[in-house]
């Protein structure tokens, strides 16, 4: 292809693709440190990601990145006023009811919009894709929410969508997946340590804490 050609449709779905899984690595970088400026750089990643997702009908994926985009924004607003621009905010885990919660709405999620991708779409891999949109929903709010628990559903999903990737040919992605796994568990390590810090922290005397 000579220059005056420009960039053919794959190699343009390439170079987003791209862009998108180094705006990730950066978006997760900035969580494992629990800083509020990890949220624009994943919007723009979720962003970009909605037409990489669609194009290889991916599309409860797709659609996850549309929900994405305004729970990281609300998420942004949220972590501003708990701890504003140059702080950490604080974390904690969620009570043993509350998993539960979590837990049944994640699944129901999950296997009805499998059937509405098997029954209405020609999703590649309806339940598979579904099943990562559904988790991938309740992590990004439980994040939101500054739950220690998101981390352990990151993890889950990134094993899973590394699986997936690979079989739909999406190797850059597949491989920001294989980081974010890594990161991920940092990211469990690190909010579960601060989590304990706190709290020692808050069990201390008064007259000590000053």
């Amino acid at each position: 292809m000579s220059l005056e050609q420009g960039l053919s449709f794959e190699q343009w779905m390439a170079a987003l693709e791209w862009a998108a899984a180094g705006l990730g690595v950066i978006n997760i970088a900035l969580l494992i440190w629990r800083s509020v400026w990890n949220y624009p750089f994943g919007m723009a990643m979720v962003a970009l990601y909605i037409f990489v997702f669609w194009e290889e009908r991916l599309y409860a994926e797709a659609g996850l990145q549309v929900f994405f985009f305004v729970a990281q924004g609300y998420g942004w607003w949220l972590w501003l006023r708990v701890g504003g621009e140059d702080n950490r905010v604080p974390v904690r885990w969620l009570d043993w009811p509350s998993r539960a919660v979590w837990g049944m709405v994640t699944l129901a999620l999950s296997l009805n919009l499998g059937w509405v991708m098997h029954r209405f779409t020609d999703a590649v891999m309806p339940y598979a894709d579904s099943a990562i949109a559904g988790a991938s929903v309740a992590a990004q709010l439980l994040l939101a929410f500054r739950r220690i628990e998101n981390w352990i559903l990151w993890v889950l999903i990134d094993v899973a969508s590394i699986t997936v990737y690979i079989n739909r040919g999406l190797y850059p992605t597949a491989g920001l997946y294989g980081g974010m796994l890594v990161m991920s568990l940092i990211g469990l390590r690190e909010w579960v340590v601060s989590a304990q810090r706190d709290a020692e922290e808050q069990a201390r005397p008064a007259t000590l804490r000053a």
